[in-house]
This record gives C-alpha cells, structure tokens and sequence, in this order.
C-alpha cells in the first residue's frame, strides 16, 4: 500500500472512531436530559407525596381528639346511668 493510501485509510479509521464516539456522546446527551425530567418528575411526586402524608398526619391527630372526646362521652353516659339507676332504687325504696 502507497503512502497516501495508507494515510487516507488511517484518517478513515480516525473519522469512524470520531464518529462513534460521537454517537455515543449523543446517547448520553440524551439519557441525561431523560435523567433530568425524571428527577424532575420524580420531585414533584415527592412532593405531591409529601403534602398528602401531611394531610393524613392531620386527620390522624384529629381522628385522635374525636376517640378521646367519644370516649370520655361515653363515660359520663355511663356515670349517668349509674346515678339515674341509684335514684330509681331509692324511689323504690320509699315504697310510695
């Protein structure tokens, strides 16, 4: 092979190895621009997420408070009928 054969075919494989690395500098390029709209995305779900933990720590809290003023409703109810049930038998008792 001449000389100037040998050099054009050198550039040739130069070029091609030029090439593909373009390409693959291209792929990356890409697959970082998707790894940004991901993360973007995955943000704002986050976030979406967050506020929702947010609104069920409050019903939560709020679910507590109504447990706790049930129950100490139905305690007076009950020291109610206690008492109501005491006057009863001493209404018996006084055998009217």
């Amino acid at each position: 092979m001449s000389a100037p054969a040998m050099a054009k075919s050198a550039q040739s494989i130069e070029l091609d190895a030029i090439e593909r690395l373009e390409e693959k500098v291209r792929k990356l390029v890409t697959l970082v621009e998707e790894m940004r709209g991901e993360r973007a995305r995955l943000a704002a779900e986050n976030r979406a997420l967050g506020d929702e933990v947010g609104g069920l720590r409050k019903k939560l809290v709020d679910g507590e408070g109504a447990a706790a003023e049930v129950a100490t409703l139905r305690e007076e109810r009950d020291q109610v009928r206690s008492r109501v049930k005491d006057m009863l038998a001493q209404i018996d008792a006084l055998e009217l």
